[in-house]
C-alpha cells in the first residue's frame, strides 16, 4: 500500500516559482511510475507530467512543457513538480498520482495524494 501526501503549494504571482513535493510511504515505492495531475474549479482532472520508476524517463502536458520539471528521489520516497513562469491558468488543485504504470488519462493511477492547491494571480 502507497499513501501519498502533497506539500508547497500556495499563492504566487504570475511568473513566480513553486516546487510540489509529494512524500509516499511504502516500500514499493521505487517501483512505481509516479505523475501530478491537477484540477480546476468547473473543470475535469487532467494530466500534468509523470516520471518513470528509475527517473529516467518523463513526459509533461503541452501546457506546461519548457515551464515544469518532474523529478524524484527514491531514496527519499519523494517526487516533486518544480513549477516555474506560472500562469493564472496554472492555478488548480495538484494531485499527486502513483501507479504500476501511469498513462496520461487518469484511470491507471493506483494511488492518489490529498491535494495542494496552486493559486497564480495575474
Amino acid at each position: 500500500q502507497v499513501q501519498l501526501v502533497e506539500s508547497g503549494g500556495g499563492l504566487v504571482q504570475a511568473g513566480g516559482s513553486l516546487r510540489l513535493s509529494c512524500a509516499a510511504s511504502g516500500r514499493t515505492f521505487s517501483r512505481y511510475a509516479m505523475g501530478w495531475f491537477r484540477q480546476a474549479p468547473g473543470k475535469e482532472r487532467e494530466f500534468v507530467s509523470r516520471i518513470n520508476w528509475s527517473g529516467g524517463s518523463t513526459d509533461y502536458a503541452d501546457s506546461v512543457k519548457g515551464r515544469f520539471t518532474i523529478s524524484r528521489d527514491n531514496a527519499e520516497n519523494t517526487v516533486y513538480l518544480q513549477m516555474n513562469s506560472l500562469k493564472p491558468e496554472d492555478t488548480a488543485v495538484y494531485y499527486c498520482a502513483a501507479g504500476p504504470y501511469l498513462l496520461r488519462d487518469y484511470t491507471t493511477v493506483a494511488h492518489w495524494g490529498q491535494g495542494t492547491q496552486v493559486t497564480v494571480s495575474s
